[in-house]
């Protein structure tokens, strides 16, 4: 499935809301365009698993509005569980991973499909695909909205990616910064003034 990415000097030159001018520096990928993607990425996932048992795994909170959208666009009985995970860090850098709450139905012999908001140094997809692994599901694969490929610690990839998005703190439709901006419709770029260095704080789950 291509990847899409978005092009970063007209979207950050994009109308961002009067409400949130003075944090971000623009809107990276609109809502009609991840509308557009992921109705292109549910018609790959609802072909490549057609007639499976499929277990949905989502990682806690920031893939709230991600899921619900990508649920819609597939069009088979599937079971959904969720998976939390948090890493802990100093500033805007991820730090040691804690697994925070459990998943509750039973992975054994499910193809399974773990869907993240954001695929940045690939550590926390690492380690969440190694934890499933060992309960001996039939198959894994990863999903992500977005994918942050220059920040890539070793060779872990997604199978299916929403965009490739160049290095830059992005927040809304479902990813947060100090747990704020996640309803925002929009993928936007925050402000470097906004996140600068200040006292340690729960990241994001995702790395």
């Amino acid at each position: 499935m291509p990847l899409s990415k978005p092009r970063l000097a007209k979207d950050l030159n994009r109308r961002i809301p009067p409400s949130h001018r003075s944090d971000l520096a623009g809107v990276l990928i609109p809502e009609v365009e991840l509308q557009k993607r992921i109705a292109t990425m549910g018609r790959a996932i609802a072909r490549d698993y057609a007639g499976r048992d499929v277990l949905v795994v989502s990682l806690l909170s920031g893939t709230v509005l991600f899921l619900a959208d990508l649920l819609r666009r597939l069009p088979f009985p599937l079971r959904v569980d969720f998976l939390g995970v948090s890493s802990y860090g100093a500033g805007t850098e991820s730090g040691n991973l804690v697994f925070n709450k459990e998943l509750k139905l039973d992975v054994r012999g499910a193809h399974v499909l773990v869907v993240d908001d954001i695929l940045d140094t690939g550590k926390t997809l690492r380690a969440v695909t190694d934890r499933i692994a060992a309960l001996r599901p039939a198959s894994i694969r990863t999903c992500v909205l977005l994918d942050k490929k220059e920040r890539r610690v070793g060779t872990f990839e997604a199978d299916y990616v929403g965009f490739r998005i160049p290095n830059l703190f992005v927040v809304g439709y479902g990813l947060d910064f100090a747990e704020r901006y996640r309803n925002l419709p929009f993928v936007g770029v925050l402000k470097p003034e906004v996140y600068a260095p200040g006292p340690v704080q729960p990241k994001r789950g995702s790395a």
